[in-house]
């Protein structure tokens, strides 16, 4: 890549899904060819995206599963809901969220230290068992600060992430394109340190313009089969 040639900027995709009740009044063998039906499609998408799946059954009682798509084709992810909801399972499955966003060059992207940070017009998620994952809005009052005011609020904001390396972030942007301006993705296998992490968070400069970072996604990471085996 020159440099006078950017970096492909990839589109994600977070799409939460309710099973219906209907879907437990079915005979056994129908939901086991329904379920192997859906695993074929899912494996067969992962040719033209990465596609993880993840439960949120027991966890939020609004949505029993998560499919997190990461694609440079906005339509992959148009095709695949459209497909999933053809199959036998899809049928009894009723989107309740769904978020989508792209990755972006960070504005800030010079203060961020190797371990945490990267150009982050790519991201290669998948490598951690539990997944957080919110909508998230600042105030209008934050864009009308100059950029020093906001760097040096954000070295704060980074400095305190370096403090727990085993939490990786997963920063996408919205604008125009949903609802909210950022997603936030945080991947870790320790729980506890994401709890420490965001309560310390909430005692930087950078929160008193947030505006909106709910609802907050507690997602345990599943293979397709795994995940539809529950069902």
């Amino acid at each position: 890549m020159t440099e006078t040639q950017p970096a492909k900027r990839q589109f994600v995709s977070f799409r939460f899904l309710r099973v219906r009740p209907e879907w437990w009044r079915l005979d056994q063998p129908s939901r086991a060819r329904a379920k192997e039906e859906l695993a074929r499609l899912l494996e067969a998408a992962r040719s033209k995206m990465i596609l993880l799946s993840y439960s949120t059954a027991g966890i939020r009682p609004e949505c029993d599963l998560m499919f997190w798509g990461v694609s440079f084709r906005l339509e992959d992810f148009e095709e695949l809901g459209r497909d999933i909801h053809r199959t036998g399972f899809g049928q009894y499955l009723s989107p309740v969220y769904s978020y989508l966003s792209m990755t972006r060059r960070s504005l800030y992207i010079d203060k961020i230290s190797p371990e945490h940070g990267e150009s982050r017009t790519r991201i290669l998620p998948g490598k951690h068992k539990y997944l957080f994952v919110y909508p998230f809005v600042k105030t209008r009052e934050w864009y009308r600060l100059g950029l020093p005011e906001r760097q040096a609020m954000m070295d704060e904001h980074i400095r305190t992430g370096n403090k727990y390396p085993s939490v990786k972030l997963n920063t996408t942007y919205s604008y125009g394109l949903d609802d909210q301006e950022f997603v936030v993705a945080f991947e870790t296998d320790e729980p506890a340190d994401f709890l420490d992490l965001v309560m310390e968070l909430r005692e930087s400069q950078a929160s008193r313009f947030t505006l909106r970072d709910t609802p907050t996604f507690t997602c345990v990471l599943k293979t397709f089969s795994e995940l539809l085996s529950g069902y």
